[in-house]
């Protein structure tokens, strides 16, 4: 397997930290059961293929399914209570990171970010020469 070539593309990285400043403003103003649970997670693996691609050069389709796969990975591992095996319950930062909880509608929403991600991605890509 041939491994990503370094790059630097701003549009990219401006999207990321639009994206890290959302995420950043609903952890803080908002505790509701929408916005933040699945919007969150919407916009989560967006921001997460945005800061990939700011720096990889590399398929934009097989870093979307990577992000997804990942992200329904960690998904996974709260459902099989990752946290508490491993002791890091009590730990804020990771529970931030990874979550705690296993929800349907947290793979939905990734599943439907990431379907953004492609959508956007096939049209960008259709208009390129």
């Amino acid at each position: 397997m041939k491994l990503p070539k370094l790059t630097f593309r701003l549009p990219y990285f401006v999207i990321f930290i639009l994206l890290f400043a959302i995420e950043v403003i609903i952890a803080i103003y908002f505790k509701d059961g929408f916005i933040r649970p699945i919007l969150g997670d919407f916009l989560v693996v967006i921001l997460i293929y945005a800061f990939l691609m700011a720096f990889l050069k590399t398929n934009w389709r097989r870093l979307a399914i990577a992000v997804l796969l990942l992200a329904y990975t960690i998904e996974i591992l709260q459902y099989l209570n990752i946290m508490g095996l491993l002791g890091l319950r009590h730990n804020t930062f990771t529970r931030m990171v990874l979550g705690t909880t296993f929800t349907w509608e947290d793979m939905v929403a990734y599943t439907l970010g990431m379907g953004a991600v492609l959508w956007i991605e096939y049209l960008r890509d259709r208009k390129t020469p």
